[in-house]
């Protein structure tokens, strides 16, 4: 009995300086508080007190699917990173009214509009964990860029609140030159932990369209889930963007498996000039909210994209296929469906509806 006590205490000791200390650490965040979490049942997304998708989602992480996950990451697959680092691009950070994007790898991108410089989900950092200084990192070391180079961003546009998306040691860096940061539902309560003024930041949800600085926006479905720690698991919502200014019209996928959303988008918002679509980090064991890369293509199609950018690799190894088999099997898809896909180099600024986009294969 003895025993059995101090066994318990252990446990629950274990466990309150667990919860003390996600409580404490700013990387984990905040969860909404309750007075938005009330608010937030005004959303069709939101239900039983949380955010859930609208199509039946698989994500089968019981304990013998996850065995089997970190027995296969842990087997020796040498293409998984690459051998050496590759050349980046020298990306061009001159907010003007030309419409380019530079890409900085995985989902992070410079997007300049209508003489408006918008950051989409920008992971800057070593590697998207809350404990950035264990394991492996970026693949290309660091950036073409510093940080202090980098315009006044009118608005960081974010995603959905997982840390290769949000990272708090980027927006630390980079919120005192941030105007707006405009996210989906829930993922606010994060920035204001991290000493972002309320009045800076917007939140929306599905379909809501609105304006800011003269570019329309509207945030659009995607088939994912949220979360930062072991409790907050649909706390906030998850999403893409669109953005059309007055000469070209941008979608940006977000993280999403395929569904049937991206016509609905299509429809309502379509044609685009440039998709920057997810592509990487799938598994057929989460395929419902990563998706294949031919399903990239797919999606680009249904949206009625016209040039399409690959994202979501390049940058971090956070599923089992080789680091290349992305783009490799989206040129594939895209050469049979006769779409026009680009790979800029990490950091290589393109110019939309230019009569010439890189074609080099830096990543061979």
């Amino acid at each position: 009995m003895k025993l059995l006590l101090i066994l318990t205490s252990i446990v629950v000791g274990i466990v309150c300086v667990i919860v003390l200390f996600m409580k404490v650490y700013p990387a984990f965040g905040r969860r909404p508080s309750k007075e938005k979490a009330q608010a937030f049942s005004r959303s069709s997304q939101y239900l039983n007190g949380k955010f859930e998708n609208p199509v039946p989602t698989m994500m089968n992480m019981g304990f013998g699917n996850t065995v089997g996950i970190l027995r296969d990451f842990a087997k020796n697959s040498p293409n998984r990173r690459p051998k050496t680092q590759f050349a980046m691009g020298t990306p061009n950070l001159i907010k003007d009214q030309e419409t380019k994007v530079t890409w900085f790898g995985h989902s992070a991108s410079l997007l300049t509009i209508d003489g408006k410089a918008l950051l989409l989900d920008p992971m800057l950092g070593k590697a998207p964990s809350p404990f950035p200084w264990f394991g492996k990192g970026r693949y290309s070391g660091g950036l073409p860029f510093e940080i202090v180079q980098l315009p006044v961003i009118d608005a960081v546009i974010l995603s959905h609140d997982h840390y290769d998306h949000l990272d708090y040691g980027s927006i630390m860096k980079i919120k005192d030159k941030v105007n707006k940061f405009i996210v989906p539902l829930g993922v606010g309560g994060h920035l204001i932990r991290w000493g972002v003024q309320p009045e800076r930041i917007e939140e929306h949800d599905w379909w809501e369209e609105f304006m800011f600085e003269g570019l329309t926006m509207a945030c659009t479905p995607a088939t994912h889930f949220s979360g930062r720690s072991m409790t907050d698991r649909g706390a906030s919502l998850w999403c893409s963007w669109v953005i059309k200014g007055k000469q070209c019209s941008i979608f940006f996928s977000g993280d999403s498996g395929y569904s049937s959303h991206f016509k609905k988008i299509g429809l309502k918002y379509g044609p685009f000039d440039l998709t920057l679509m997810e592509c990487g980090q799938y598994d057929d064991r989460w395929s419902d909210i990563h998706m294949m890369p031919e399903e990239t293509v797919k999606a680009h199609m249904d949206v009625k994209g016209k040039l399409m950018i690959p994202i979501h690799w390049g940058a971090f190894t956070l599923a089992l296929h080789d680091w290349t088999d992305p783009v490799e099997r989206a040129i594939r898809a895209a050469q049979t469906n006769k779409v026009s896909i680009i790979i800029p180099k990490i950091g290589q600024t393109v110019i939309v509806n230019a009569a010439e986009y890189p074609i080099e294969t830096w990543w061979k």
